[in-house]
């Protein structure tokens, strides 16, 4: 007979249900790291959203300055109305009409082809935008015409925007617009110094010295240069340079030009370098006061009335010398004939003192 099978052995209830409360348990620590986490995730993600949302508007508010004009062609005698945007505020502009110049290429001839006497200055407002009106002339180059916009303080931008003056002559650009673009290589410097001259008033001098190269495709053939001098907020007066000599494209070269300023000029002053309507260096000078005409100026004051004063008592005193000398002095004639002795006019003979008179009484 076979035996009975022994009973099936069964797993106590806690050991069936340990792995449930583990997932249980492990479950409800994991949802409570998500809320926890949860907030701190979402406030990051708002951060960075923010955060790329202010540089993409700084950057659109940090882009190119742009010039427009009211209409892109005048005639003679009008008027058009020049605006901006993108500018940095606070800065002082130059609107210029300027012929023989295209906004790719800029403004052959700088400043020169332009009419300098009917521009007019702008102030950027703090949006960064202006606007100004520019009477329409004709400028001393023929078109193709441009509105010159271009930083006198502050940031140093050019702006080119076509224009067309209505009757005004048209001629191609010339030869050496061509491609070629020079750059500033080095930081420009003044070289010189003032002499004795100077210190009395004489016009001081320096000279720009930079290195420039050529970072187009077509050789610079005597390249004219713009060297300004400027004093405060006042717009630089410009002086034409020719630099005698080719820079051949990815060549450089050492550019030395002349600056003076007017005899007696003192204080703080900016020379800029320019060439093609842009600036390509910018140097602060800053000039002493010509001592020596002060001190002039302070002799002058001291020594001219010591002089006239000195003449003036030497002909007061010869007047007064010419009167005592000329002046006669009255004797009169001899009453008793000639061999008496005359009478001065203030002694009388009864004045004279004598042996009775009250005067030598007890003195004999």
């Amino acid at each position: 007979m076979r035996p009975a099978a022994a009973p099936a052995r069964t797993a106590p209830a806690s050991t069936r249900t340990a792995p449930a409360h583990a997932r249980t348990a492990l479950v409800a620590l994991l949802a409570a790291l998500a809320l926890v986490l949860l907030p701190a995730v979402a406030a990051s993600a708002a951060s960075s959203v923010s955060s790329a949302s202010s540089a993409v508007s700084s950057a659109s508010a940090a882009g190119d300055p742009t010039v427009a004009v009211s209409r892109n062609e005048a005639p003679k005698g009008g008027g058009i109305t020049v605006s901006g945007t993108g500018w940095k505020a606070g800065a002082l502009l130059m609107v210029l009409l300027c012929g023989q110049g295209t906004p790719e290429k800029g403004v052959v001839g700088g400043t020169n082809s332009c009419a300098n006497t009917d521009g007019r200055a702008a102030t950027v407002d703090p949006r960064g935008a202006f606007s100004v009106k520019l009477p329409v002339v004709a400028p001393p180059r023929p078109c193709p015409c441009v509105v010159h916009v271009s930083g006198v303080t502050g940031q140093q931008d050019v702006v080119d925007a076509a224009f067309t003056v209505a009757g005004h002559p048209t001629a191609p650009l010339p030869d050496n617009a061509g491609d070629g673009r020079l750059a500033v290589l080095t930081a420009a410097r003044l070289d010189g110094s003032s002499g004795v001259l100077t210190w009395f008033g004489a016009p001081p001098g320096r000279t720009v010295v930079l290195t420039v190269g050529n970072l187009g495709t077509a050789p610079v053939r005597d390249p004219v240069f713009l060297v300004g001098t400027a004093r405060g907020v006042l717009a630089a007066s410009d002086e034409e340079h020719q630099w005698r000599g080719t820079i051949k494209p990815g060549q450089k070269a050492r550019i030395e030009l002349d600056v003076e300023l007017s005899a007696g000029a003192h204080g703080d002053y900016r020379v800029s370098v320019s060439y093609g309507g842009k600036v390509l260096a910018e140097q602060p000078w800053k000039v002493g006061r010509p001592w020596g005409v002060v001190l002039f100026w302070v002799l002058l004051a001291v020594v001219v009335p010591a002089a006239l004063f000195r003449i003036g008592m030497v002909l007061v005193d010869r007047a007064g010398g010419r009167n005592r000398h000329s002046v006669p002095v009255p004797v009169p004639a001899d009453a008793d004939g000639p061999g008496t002795t005359a009478v001065l006019p203030w002694f009388h003979p009864g004045s004279a003192p004598s042996e009775n008179s009250p005067t030598t009484k007890g003195l004999t």
